[in-house]
Parts: C-alpha cells; sequence; structure tokens
C-alpha cells in the first residue's frame, strides 16, 4: 500500500468518529470547473472525471467528446489529463493522454475513467464503447502519461461499465465493484486478471433515490468502519443522484450499511438540462489541504466539484 493509501485511510478515521457516511458536501460556487474548448478533441463536451492526488497537486483523468461519433450524441470520447494546485483551477493538457485504438473501443471511445495507484503503478479503468456495446477494460501506468493497456476486463460477460478498485488487498486478493444497473464484485491476484462473483453485492430500491439502477463512484476508501463506496444512481425517472455505501473490510461483497438518503442532486442548469438531462455524476475524489474534492460530470457536458472541509464542520 502507498504513502497516499494510508494517508487516506488515516484522515476517513478522523473525519468519520461518529457517523460512517462522509461529508457533507458542498458545490462549488464557480462550478463548472473545467467545460469544453478548442475545435477538436474536447470540443462537444467533457465531464465524468477521475482524480489522484500526490498530497500537493491533484490529478484529473477527463472524459472529452468531439463531434466525429455515431448516434444521437455524435461524440467520440478520448481521455484528458489536467493538473490543480488548490482543488479548483486545473491546467490542461493540449492533447489526450489516452485515445481509443483498439475495434472494441471505436468509434464510441473510451469513457469513463477510474483511477487508483496501487505500490508504483496507476490502473485504469475505462468504458470501451464500441458503437454497440459498453464494456470494461483497463490500462495501467507508471506516470499517467504512457499506458499499457491490458483489454478487456469481461469480454465473456458483454455490456459492464464502472470498475471501481479497492485501494488495498484484502485476504490475499484484489477487489473492484462494477455494474450499472445492480452492482457486483469481482476479485484479482495479480490486477490484472478478474474473477466476477455470480451474485450482485448491491441492487436498487423500489421508491428509493436509488429505484432504477446503482453504480459505483470513485475509487473506495478504506475507514475504520469498512470499504466506503461513494456511489451514483437514479430513479424511476432517470434522475441521477448520489449515495454512499459501507462492506465488510474483511468480506467485500458483504453489504453493511446504506444510505437512505441522497447526498448530492442535479439543481444549476447545466445538470439539469445538459447533453443527458438530470445528471450529476461523480467518479473523482481527491484530498488536499485538508480538504476532500469530490468531481463530477454535470448533465455529461461540463465538470463540477463538491468539497467536504472538516474544519469546517468541526467549527
Amino acid at each position: 500500500m502507498s504513502a497516499l493509501s494510508a494517508a487516506l485511510i488515516i484522515s476517513c478515521v478522523e473525519v468519520s468518529e461518529s457517523e460512517w457516511q462522509m461529508g457533507p458536501f458542498v458545490k462549488y460556487g464557480g462550478n463548472p470547473i473545467i467545460t469544453p474548448q478548442g475545435e477538436s478533441w474536447e470540443a462537444k463536451d467533457v465531464f465524468n472525471p477521475a482524480a489522484w492526488s500526490d498530497g500537493d497537486t491533484i490529478y484529473m483523468l477527463y472524459r472529452a467528446e468531439d463531434s466525429t461519433g455515431i448516434g444521437i450524441w455524435n461524440g467520440t470520447s478520448r481521455i484528458g489529463l489536467a493538473t490543480s494546485s488548490d482543488g479548483y483551477y486545473f491546467e490542461r493538457l493540449p492533447e489526450p493522454v489516452f485515445e481509443p485504438v483498439e475495434e472494441w473501443e471505436l468509434p464510441g471511445g473510451a469513457e469513463d475513467p477510474r483511477i487508483v495507484k496501487l505500490y508504483d503503478t496507476f490502473y485504469l479503468t475505462y468504458t470501451a464503447y464500441d458503437g454497440e456495446t459498453a464494456r470494461q477494460a483497463l490500462a495501467s501506468s507508471k506516470d499517467l502519461l504512457n499506458w499499457e493497456r491490458h483489454g478487456l476486463i469481461f469480454p465473456e460477460l458483454g455490456w459492464t461499465k464502472a470498475g471501481a478498485i479497492v485501494p488495498k488487498q484484502i485476504n490475499g486478493r484484489y477487489w473492484m465493484y462494477f455494474g450499472d444497473t445492480n452492482i457486483w464484485v469481482a476479485w484479482s491476484e495479480d490486477l490484472v486478471n478478474w474473477t466476477p462473483v455470480e451474485e450482485p453485492v448491491m441492487m436498487p430500491r423500489e421508491g428509493m433515490f436509488d429505484s432504477r439502477l446503482v453504480e459505483p463512484g470513485p475509487t473506495p476508501l478504506i475507514t475504520e468502519y469498512g470499504i466506503l463506496m461513494l456511489y451514483n444512481s437514479a430513479d424511476d425517472d432517470l434522475v441521477y443522484r448520489t449515495g454512499q455505501a459501507l462492506f465488510d473490510i474483511d468480506d467485500p461483497t458483504r453489504l453493511l450499511k446504506r444510505s437512505d438518503h441522497f447526498f448530492i442532486e442535479p439543481d444549476l442548469e447545466i445538470e439539469i438540462d445538459g447533453q443527458i438531462p438530470n445528471v450529476v455524476f461523480i467518479e473523482g475524489l481527491a484530498q488536499l489541504n485538508g480538504k476532500w474534492f469530490l468531481y463530477y460530470g454535470m448533465g455529461d457536458s461540463g465538470i463540477g466539484v463538491a468539497v467536504y472541509d472538516p474544519e469546517v464542520l468541526a467549527d
């Protein structure tokens, strides 16, 4: 486990002494913090970012669309890299760091990145979309710039999305939550080859904010209470909101607790009337200067941030 992973564990314990959930998260008044730009790979929409921090800088991997794809949204997705020293203002690299090149990635592209660092290696899970089927794929890197593809994670399963890897080895195995209807779990001994567990570990709840679908959010955190997963969901009207779930640290397939209320919902114009209406979609969580920055897609059109400041809560 890296030094940063250890820091995340300690910080979560400190801010969660009386409540297993994390927060409150407050939307930044300057949202969106990243919007489309230029005339090429990120000209149409930017959204659904992953994030990682080394303690001094936040590194964001974000999904960007151009206008050369297929279907009603007409965009091919690539992944860009941006950095920030304050969590709010980001400087973007001029070119994408991950482009679709395989037949199972085109023409839809590489979508919805999630990132975890274990030891000295970053592991990127992303959705490879060939225009008909969305499937989870995996790549790794030492520097977030140069990537080695490891192919489709579950080629036998067909449609699969949203792989969030737990940042700690448990009982000799690594664990990943995935799925965009129910949530399933898979395990690996080498972080490359994954075996899914047949039964889902979390499902939608009738009459609740997550009645239609549930989907993992950012990289889960290890707290004194267990494995904390912030997740995405939608209700029967396809309004996306976010919840929190807690899994057993000794048995990642065992759901212990689940929030009864959402903690972020679409209420800004871009979130309500964006490319996809009524969407807030979390994928990136990073700590900087004592604050937790939760990055999310705003209506599949821009990128926003919600902030949890434990010092404000203590005051």
